[in-house]
């Protein structure tokens, strides 16, 4: 029997997620336009042997301009730029279902799997704010569960226009003028409650049959999901009994759903601030919290919470009567765990809002390379991960100080690979290539049940 083996992926932004690492000396602002950077940053990653580059995004201005560096590239045309930079390491993004259309969604992460030789990777999202629902010509954000059923049949045509085109469908054969042979590229003449969509795809069958699909809810709508759809799930758990529960929950409703609940990877996030000694790791993380400006951190926990910022007095904790989470229609998990971390440790909202400037819900662990080793180790063993989601407080320096420093020692403990011996991603997580299939029967309209 193989041995369980850990996977790791970056994810990657800006100056890294501490909300304040931009203020820092030697801190380049405008990085977040530079793909040179992030084509650094992912060789790193690669040097270090993780599995994967992440970048998350939304189709909306994220908050107060003033806070943080905010513009961001497009994802898909950044990771195709880093597939150049890079051989063997996996390139995911994310790309809302919401905001979207299946054909050219569907395309594009075709076209990345082939720029990349089988490396692509899809975060799918429902995205939860309004001010993306505006940008797209609505006045609200649509409801919870209709996102979700949206996400649903989104997926399921992108998968049909993956499979399209047979894996052996183009066959070049010059001396009898056949580029390609007709019957083996077929259109899906899908019919939905959402969509219509006739296929085929454009861009044949790319070398991993379907990038690797990601997700990143933890609701009960999205852990549904997850469980239908998902190959590897990012999800944010500030206990090691949390993470022990989601881990379970998400496993048994991946069988309940006829899969196999292996091929279901569950990273949660980590958030390293790393020292060579416990003292620098703590000195680095209090100069972060100093530069957190806390007007306008109040101002973005006011838009998660649903409440005027008045309501949040820096030294009180947080009202008791806040909404339910029944009420929230945007990002319910996320405001589900801030304020159960705020309740359950009596925060007032500037030690809150400190706790969320390095991660915004996502553990942060301050210590030496040998602690988060060990603390990686502890929640991989103990049933709560088969991976993590590294975000490190601080980029450059993070990420080189994590391939650097702490995963030597994983190696070492012999729970992380010692060189790729794939080349794709799914190969990387341990995935099979999906077949393909012969088109299903034309869906039939009407509202999913």
């Amino acid at each position: 029997m193989t041995a369980r083996r850990l996977h790791l992926n970056a994810f990657l932004m800006s100056n890294g997620h501490h909300e304040a690492a931009w203020r820092l000396p030697g801190a380049d602002p405008f990085v977040n336009h530079d793909a040179a950077y992030f084509a650094r940053l992912a060789r790193t990653a690669e040097r270090g042997l993780l599995d994967s580059v992440f970048f998350a995004d939304s189709p909306a201005l994220m908050g107060n301009v003033g806070r943080r560096p905010s513009s961001v590239l497009e994802p898909t045309v950044l990771l195709a730029a880093m597939a150049t930079a890079t051989t063997h390491i996996g390139l995911i993004a994310t790309a809302s279902t919401t905001y979207n259309d299946p054909y050219n969604l569907a395309r594009r992460f075709a076209s990345l799997d082939h720029i990349s030789g089988g490396r692509a990777g899809w975060n799918i999202v429902t995205t939860a704010t309004l001010d993306a629902a505006r940008n797209f010509g609505l006045d609200e954000l649509p409801a919870h569960r209709d996102r979700y059923e949206r996400a649903d049949e989104f997926v399921e045509v992108a998968r049909r226009l993956w499979d399209s085109w047979q894996d052996d469908a183009a066959i070049g054969d010059k001396a009898g003028g056949t580029w390609a042979v007709q019957d083996r590229v077929r259109p899906i003449e899908h019919s939905g409650f959402y969509y219509r969509v006739h296929g085929p795809l454009n861009t044949a069958r790319s070398p991993q049959g379907h990038p690797l699909l990601v997700q990143a809810g933890s609701s009960e709508h999205g852990r549904d999901f997850a469980a239908r759809h998902a190959e590897a799930i990012f999800t944010a758990q500030q206990t090691l009994a949390d993470a022990q529960a989601f881990y379970t929950d998400v496993k048994r409703r991946g069988a309940a759903a006829g899969r196999d609940p292996e091929q279901i990877k569950v990273l949660p996030g980590i958030v390293p601030v790393i020292g060579s000694t416990e003292r620098e790791a703590r000195a680095l993380d209090e100069e972060l919290d100093r530069l957190i400006l806390p007007e306008y951190a109040r101002a973005q926990l006011a838009r998660t919470l649903r409440l005027d910022p008045e309501r949040l007095p820096l030294d009180a904790p947080l009202p008791p009567d806040l909404p339910a989470e029944d009420e929230i229609e945007g990002a319910k998990s996320r405001y589900t765990l801030i304020v159960k971390l705020a309740r359950d440790e009596n925060l007032t909202v500037r030690q809150l809002i400190g706790r969320l400037g390095g991660g915004r819900g996502h553990r942060t662990f301050t210590g030496t390379p040998e602690q988060i080793a060990a603390t990686i180790e502890h929640w991989f063993t103990a049933g709560a991960a088969d991976g993590f989601n590294v975000m490190p407080a601080v980029l450059p320096s993070g990420l080189e100080a994590f391939v650097d420093h702490v995963v030597p020692l994983l190696q070492a403990k012999g729970l992380f690979r010692t060189e790729y011996t794939g080349t794709t991603l799914r190969e990387h997580y341990g995935l099979p290539r999906p077949p393909g299939r012969r088109l299903a029967e034309p869906v039939a309209e009407g509202r999913p049940s």
